[in-house]
């Protein structure tokens, strides 16, 4: 498989490894939120959230090639770890006012949600993608995206614009203290850059320089 170019097969194209790359970015910047503060954290999410919503949003879902969707990797303690950490660096701005909510019509009061848990739920499906991605079975890779845009569709891509929209409100307060960064311009990897992110998913690479 680790040869100078990849096979032709969809789950090698190159939107596919925009999505794997911002995948693995993402996943490596949340199991290490402890080691940012505050503001470098909502900064860095805005930014990163927005890459991820749009790599997944160019993608088009291939066919399934099993009946049994793909295996799960994450568990309950990798999921609370994630959703802990943010939780402990927002405070009381972890809770929002939910608009989205399915029961908001329902509803005489205002829904809260919150930013840790949409965000632990997104960590979730994009780890067991990633997780399902590096077995280099093609078929288990295949349905590893299938599986993983469908739920795009049905729930995690509305978690991650309900979670980018309050972090997007923290970011341009009047009261953020960061200092202004560029704004995130897109990289095209070349397949040597795929290549070695297959090795080590938590070498740099391309996306990482994006978020500094």
């Amino acid at each position: 498989m680790f040869n100078e170019e990849l096979p032709d097969h969809v789950v090698y194209s190159q939107p596919v490894i925009d999505f794997v790359t911002v995948v693995a970015e993402t996943c490596i910047f949340l199991e290490n939120t402890s080691e940012a503060g505050r503001d470098e954290f909502i900064d860095k999410s805005v930014k990163i959230l927005s890459l991820l919503y749009l790599k997944t949003a160019l993608l088009s879902k291939p066919e399934p090639v099993f009946e049994d969707g793909a295996e799960r990797f994450v568990t309950e303690e990798d999921y609370l770890f994630v959703k802990e950490q943010i939780e402990q660096l927002l405070g009381a701005d972890d809770s929002y006012l939910e608009v989205f909510h399915p029961d908001m019509a329902l509803s005489d009061t205002p829904i809260a949600a919150l930013v840790s848990e949409n965000i632990a739920d997104i960590y979730q499906e994009i780890k067991d993608f990633a997780a399902n991605y590096q077995t280099a079975d093609h078929d288990v890779m295949n349905d590893a995206l299938v599986v993983c845009l469908e739920a795009f569709t049905e729930h995690w891509g509305q978690k991650l614009l309900n979670a980018l929209r309050a972090l997007h409100a923290l970011r341009y307060s009047d009261s953020f203290g960061a200092e202004e960064t560029e704004s995130p311009q897109p990289v095209k990897l070349d397949r040597n850059a795929f290549l070695g992110f297959l090795h080590d998913e938590e070498e740099e690479n391309e996306y990482g320089k994006l978020l500094d």
